[in-house]
């Protein structure tokens, strides 16, 4: 039986992520990081839950298999681009360090769409400081995925973004998503794909190194190639 630690489960991704891991026979325990109280109805689920992030890596629990990350805030919440450093990278990479050496072997993260060091957009720039930062950890399996706009009910406000959900909601009706999936994900299929391959490559059915999963793959494998499809849990962890 396999035992899970997960972070950002209050998101988008996140929440779909965790109900999906609860869902699962093969999953033993469930350890979610939060800063609010969630719901523990599900005798899996243990929260490790302190307002206070920096304790968050001293909290790592040992004997875990699998650590999965969708931690991520906009810049709108973080108040500025320093803040959401903060978070988006340094807290994501000290908890991914405290992983590693608590001898977790493999690590999944939710990340974004051409993450670039190089990139003249702070977002982008971040998020490929984060994505070269923890191949170096040197995980037996770094799994990361790269989605594009994803789609799905928010509970926070993004009046611009939820224009272009709209958009892409609608294009998903039209000839079995082709004309959404290229630039938009629904949240649902990113966490299936997501614990999927944490599963297979936790397993040994995966080989060691780095498995990064672009759009059309976390497509491909979402709706048409995946073998072994998860068991689907049912909607999303309240805050």
């Amino acid at each position: 039986m396999l035992r899970i630690v997960e972070v950002g489960v209050t998101g988008l991704v996140g929440s779909h992520i965790l109900t999906t891991l609860l869902a699962q026979p093969s999953i033993s325990t469930v350890h979610a990081y939060t800063r609010k109280d969630i719901p523990a109805a599900n005798p899996k689920l243990t929260a490790i839950h302190n307002k206070d992030s920096t304790t968050w890596s001293s909290l790592f629990p040992n004997n875990t298999h699998i650590f999965f990350s969708a931690l991520g805030t906009t810049l709108a919440q973080a108040g500025s681009l320093e803040n959401q450093r903060k978070i988006d990278l340094n807290l994501n990479l000290e908890l991914a360090q405290a992983a590693k050496n608590a001898g977790v072997e493999t690590y999944v993260l939710i990340s974004s769409g051409q993450p670039n060091v190089n990139s003249r957009l702070a977002f982008l720039r971040m998020k490929g400081e984060l994505v070269e930062a923890v191949k170096n950890l040197g995980f037996k399996h770094t799994i990361i995925l790269h989605p594009g706009l994803i789609v799905g009910d928010r509970r926070d406000s993004r009046p611009m973004e939820a224009v272009v959900r709209g958009i892409a909601s609608y294009l998903g009706k039209f000839q079995n998503g082709a004309l959404m999936h290229p630039w938009a994900q629904h949240a649902e299929i990113i966490a299936g794909v997501a614990v999927s391959a944490g599963l297979q490559a936790a397993v040994g059915k995966r080989e060691p190194g780095v498995w990064a999963l672009q759009q059309a793959d976390i497509v491909r494998l979402g709706f048409t190639e995946w073998n072994e499809p998860v068991e689907r849990g049912e909607g999303q962890i309240s805050a």
